[in-house]
Parts: C-alpha cells; structure tokens; sequence
C-alpha cells in the first residue's frame, strides 16, 4: 500500500501547504540567488575580467559561472551527508543561508579596475560559496516535500519545487529590469548592477523566517527513532551495486539531459538573442521573462500527469521531441526576431578564405590576419562560413559574392549594412515579440515535460537512510558538468565555428545519451514506498 502524506498514513493539507510554499519559496530565493550571475555575465564580465575584447569577458564570465555548478557534487556530498545524519530541515536551512551571504558578498566586491585580479579571485571563490551551497538545497527541499506527500501526489507537490527552479530565473530578470528602470541606464552600469545582488539578503530573510516555523520530515524521523540512519551516507550509497548503477541512470539519463534542456530554454535563448540575433538586452530579458511565466505551468502539469502515467513516459516523450524540434524553433526564433538579418544572411552570406584562420577568443592579439577578422565578425554578431586560402595570401572576406577590404572597418561595416545587415540592436514589434515568446514557450513545454516529474522519481529511486546523498550527488554531477557550463561551451563553439546555431549541438547530443541511457535503464517508480 502507498504510504501517506505524513509518513504515517494522515493527510495534513494545512501542513502540506505550508511545506509545498516554505520549500517552494526557498527555492525561488535560492536559485534567484544563482541565476542573477548568468543573467548579468555581460555585466560582469567588464567588471571583473581583464580583457581587450568584450568577447573573452563574456566567455570568462560564463566560465566562472560554470564554476558554481562544477562544485555542486562537493556540496551535493556535504550536505547529502548531514542531510542523511542530521536531518532535511536543519540542512537546508544551512544551504540557503550559506547562498544568501554568498550572492550578497558578490554585490560588494570591488571592480577589476579598483583591485585588479583581487577582484576575479573573489568572485570565483564567492561563486564556489554558491555552488556547494545550491549542492544541498535541491535534495533537501526535494526530499523533504516528497516524504510529506501523499504517494498518489507525489509527482504534483514536488513539481512546485522543480517551478521555483524556473521561477527563480524570472526572479531573477525582474529584479534587474525593475534596478535597471530605477536607476538608469548610465548607473547601471557604473554601480546600479550590484542591487539585484545585494537583494538577496531581503530574500535570505524571508527564506529562513519561513522555513524556522517547518517540522523535521516524517521519514526521517521514524528513521531516527528506529535507529537507522545511515552512519557514513556516502560510503553507503556507493556500496551496493544496485544503488551505483541507479546513481549512473540518475545522472546520465536524468540529470545531463533535463538540465541542458532547461538551459537552452532559459540562458541559450537569451544569448541568443542578445548576441546572434542583435535583440536590444532588455527586449530579450522581457522576452524570455513572459516566456518563462507561460512555462510555469508546463512543470505543474506534467508533475501531476506523472503520478497518471508514470514518470518514465514524459521523460522519455519530452527527450524525443526535443531531438527533433530544437533546431527548428531557433531557426523559427531567428526569422521573427531580426527577419533583416535572417534575410541578409540567406541573400548575402558572409565567407572568410584565408590560410591559418585560427581563432582565440581569449587572446588579446589575434595570431593572424585571419583570425583578426574573425574576431572583429565575432564581436558584430555577423555568423560567417571559412574556406581555405592560399597560403601566406591576406584573408579574403565576401558578402554575397562580392569581395570586400576587411583591413578597413568602415569598409566591411559598410559592405555588411549595403547587403542588408543590421549592425545595431533592433527592437522588434508587437506582433513578433508575440511569436519569439510562443516559440519559446514550445521550448519551456519540452523543458516541463522532462523536469517535472523529476523530483518524485529521483526521491523514490533511492532508500530512505541514503536518499539525500544518493539522488544529490548524480544530480548535481550532471547539471552542474552537463548543463552549468552548457552556456560557456554553446557560445564558444558559436564564436569558434561562426555559426549562431551550432551551439545547439550541444544539447542535442546530450539529449540523444540520455534518451538512450532512460530508456534501457531507468525503472518506473511512480507510487513508490518512501519509509
């Protein structure tokens, strides 16, 4: 028989609810907390990186946002094991504290210009703080929501907390649209980008004030008193074979593919906008926020449709579909957002020949000639195709056809603007903002359909003295490894290869191994027994 909403076979809805919106809310906050890094790495790539090209600050500052995610598994391990020894409650009290002190002390420190690489130092170790911090919380608030939930709505009481994820993001960008309109354009960016941060403190205090007034989890409780709980959480989960081979499904058939699906669908569309398809910032950053509120709703639902059908079915559904649809929204994404420019790029493409191309991002001085032109592309957002040329001859740049002196930058920025490139950020009219909020909305559906039913199943897949380490850890593996540095690695292959695009090959091929990897390996768990 299922077990009850308590643990003990009692339905408490008043408490139900105060623990779907104590935990709910929290993480919110939390991943608001973490979020606001990657909605403001241009920012914060000038602020704190040294670096002659905006290019390489950008990409820095995505590598140091991918920081955060590659020490979530340390964090997933401390905290699973105080989680698994000390109980939910306390533990994730712990992590959203550590987060809140985390992202207010990025508010605070000094610039690049004021305390030179001080200034990078910090902000990765800040970001560190970060990540071992959200390392805890998901788990914990995960596990915490399922052990209260009736096993028959399982799947929809723990889908508010894969929304607070997604609802953390639009937190997020309204927080900085809202500074951003108060302060100004020109104190934004001298000092007004330091309150989205500095805000979090508001937030750490609502966070602990609400979840203070939380019970310890049922199932953790009687686990106490039966004096089972686990001695050495880590140790034990990777004791049994059972258990590593369910951790391996969890992290590259659970976690890997939903994560670079929910990244594409937030960071990559933004990007996107912001820099392939020349979109004004705060066009892009309301386009994507109202997305992101239509999307809310898709996380809900297929939570609830899992405890239905199973969580296997719109897992694996949601994976196939986006193997074949990713590609076509964004091209459908580029047509409606700057059509000047999707026309100019079909009518008029831009090809570079010349011998010993290479380009570094990171470099302050090009190698080459080539790779000089490529950057100056790269920084205009122009996609480009390379040809071999002869050796040791000047790079050859043509816009259609027609061969243009790209050792002259007026001359190229004329020939691209005659061909019908838009140089300058457009801002695109009611009727296709309309549509790039519904093609990112179809994005979001994909994006619903393999994350929410996700916290019940992970929390049913693993037993009750180990839980919170076991399902922690390949978690947090796989979004922080697979999806925390999908940012950095779609945009560099974007300004490596030239093509707006390619970055999406990315997720596709995460995707296709974790379709594979779900499909042969991950049991239904749906009404699983948690004690």
């Amino acid at each position: 028989m299922a077990d009850g909403g308590a643990g003990d076979g009692t339905l408490d809805f008043r408490r139900d609810r105060l623990v779907i919106v104590a935990s709910t809310l929290g993480t919110v906050f939390e991943w608001y907390d973490f979020f606001i890094y990657g909605t403001l790495a241009t920012i914060i790539g000038r602020q704190f990186f040294p670096a002659s090209s905006e290019t390489a600050q950008f990409l820095l500052a995505l590598a140091s946002f991918g920081v955060g995610f590659g020490v979530r598994p340390l964090g997933a391990a401390l905290f699973g094991h105080f989680g698994d020894r000390l109980g939910r409650k306390y533990t994730f009290l712990a992590t959203i504290a550590l987060m809140g002190v985390a992202t207010a002390g990025v508010g605070l420190v000094p610039s690049y210009a004021t305390i030179g690489m001080a200034a990078p130092v910090l902000l990765v170790l800040l970001r560190v703080m970060q990540g071992l911090a959200l390392g805890g919380e998901y788990g914990g608030a995960a596990i915490y929501v399922a052990e209260h939930a009736p096993a028959e709505k399982r799947g929809f009481y723990t889908s508010f907390i894969q929304a607070g994820v997604i609802g953390g993001f639009l937190l997020s960008l309204m927080v900085v649209l809202f500074a951003e309109g108060l302060v100004g354009r020109e104190a934004w960016a001298a000092w007004g980008w330091r309150l989205p941060f500095l805000f979090s403190v508001v937030l750490l205090g609502i966070s602990l004030w609400i979840r203070m007034k939380l019970s310890e989890s049922p199932v953790f409780k009687a686990m106490k008193e039966a004096g089972e709980i686990a001695r050495n959480p880590l140790g034990e989960s990777f004791r049994s074979a059972s258990n590593v081979r369910l951790m391996l499904v969890a992290l590259f058939g659970i976690a890997a593919g939903l994560t670079v699906i929910w990244y594409t669908a937030q960071f990559q569309v933004m990007y996107f906008l912001q820099n392939a398809l020349r979109v004004d910032d705060t066009v892009a950053r309301l386009t994507v926020g109202a997305a992101a509120v239509f999307s809310l709703g898709w996380f809900i639902l297929f939570g609830r449709l899992s405890d239905r059908i199973g969580r296997r079915k719109p897992i694996l559904i949601g994976y196939a579909l986006t193997l074949v649809l990713m590609f076509p929204l964004f091209h459908g994404l580029a047509a409606v957002a700057n059509p000047a420019l999707a026309q100019a790029q079909a009518r008029a493409p831009v090809v570079v020949a010349g011998s010993g191309c290479a380009y570094n991002p990171f470099a302050q001085t090009q190698a080459s000639p080539c790779g000089a032109l490529l950057d100056a592309l790269a920084r205009k957002g122009v996609a480009y195709t390379k040809t071999a040329g002869a050796a040791g001859a000047a790079p050859v740049v043509t816009i259609g056809g027609t061969a243009v002196d790209a050792r002259d930058p007026a001359a190229l920025d004329a020939a691209l603007k005659g061909a019908g490139y838009p140089i300058d950020k457009v801002r695109p009219g009611f009727g296709a903002a309309v549509a790039m909020v519904a093609l990112i909305v179809v994005i979001g559906f994909l994006s619903g359909m393999t994350y929410g039913p996700v916290a019940a199943l992970l929390v049913e897949l693993f037993p009750a003295r180990i839980r919170y380490t076991s399902m922690s850890v390949p978690y947090h593996l796989g979004t922080g490894y697979f999806g925390g540095f999908l940012p950095f690695i779609s945009q560099f292959i974007v300004v490596k290869t030239g093509d707006p695009f390619s970055g999406l090959w990315y997720t596709i091929a995460v995707v296709a191994m974790a379709l594979v990897v779900t499909f042969f390996g991950l049991p239904e768990t749906a009404g699983k027994r948690l004690d």
